[in-house]
């Protein structure tokens, strides 16, 4: 893919302007990121000390490591990558996220570097990664498998992809989009488009094409009891995650 290609969808980028300013209200537009994110941490920071061979339990145990978090938003998960000693570069193709993410990452003392640019024009320039964040966008995306191949050439190496997403069955519709944005209206009305959802199999296959090797996969499963998310090896049936390598 050339410099000037892109598989941004104006569309999805133009709902994500909309929101740009509530991305750290913990009760607004972007309160299902802000409870799922524990539970996505704790399967990122997992992934990368297995994979790094890092102790979660020194200070700044992810020093040395240079980490992408594409579509960054707000900083949600480029600020604790930042806290355990990670060099953390964000990038989102929504402008009006970057302002959000630099002003808070300021204001918390955090040495971010945040961009307004795509994962192809970051392939393209010829930057590599220990690791890629590749956190709820892929179902955003025009062309899912071309996407995936920039990510997969923005690692280095050996390095580790991660990748989370929504599954496409009627559980799914009726979770993540007749209940987000319908009854809970944690999400604005179109958010998510659910035929734009992607399997497990479905997104193992894409990885593999793409040309890393998927290694894991989990489900990310909200307890309604609890108001809480936890990990599930099993329960994959409407937000899940993957991990992969890319061969060294």
């Amino acid at each position: 893919m050339q410099a000037d290609q892109t598989t941004v969808d104006p569309s999805e980028i133009a709902k994500f302007e909309a929101m740009a300013a509530e991305w750290w209200d913990p009760n607004g537009k972007f309160k299902p990121l802000h409870m799922l994110n524990p539970c996505r941490l704790d399967y990122i920071n997992t992934q990368i000390a297995g994979e790094f061979d890092r102790d979660l339990g020194v200070s700044s145990p992810f020093k040395g490591i240079r980490i992408l978090d594409i579509g960054c938003g707000g900083g949600l998960l480029s600020e604790p990558m930042a806290r355990l000693g990670a060099e953390i570069i964000g990038v989102d193709a929504a402008a009006g996220n970057i302002p959000v993410a630099q002003a808070h990452a300021k204001h918390s003392g955090l040495n971010i570097d945040y961009r307004h640019t795509t994962a192809e024009a970051m392939a393209a320039a010829g930057e590599r990664f220990d690791v890629v964040l590749n956190m709820e966008v892929v179902e955003h995306v025009a062309d899912p498998l071309a996407y995936l191949t920039a990510c997969q050439e923005l690692l280095k190496p050996g390095g580790l992809h991660i990748c989370s997403t929504i599954n496409r069955n009627p559980k799914s519709f009726f979770f993540a989009i007749v209940g987000a944005e319908h009854v809970m209206r944690w999400l604005p009305k179109g958010t998510h488009e659910w035929d734009k959802f992607i399997t497990p199999d479905e997104l193992f296959d894409l990885l593999s094409q793409s040309g890393v090797e998927p290694v894991d996969r989990q489900g990310f499963v909200f307890n309604p009891l609890t108001w809480g998310w936890r990990l599930s090896e099993r329960d994959l049936s409407v937000n899940y995650v993957t991990a992969s390598t890319k061969p060294a």
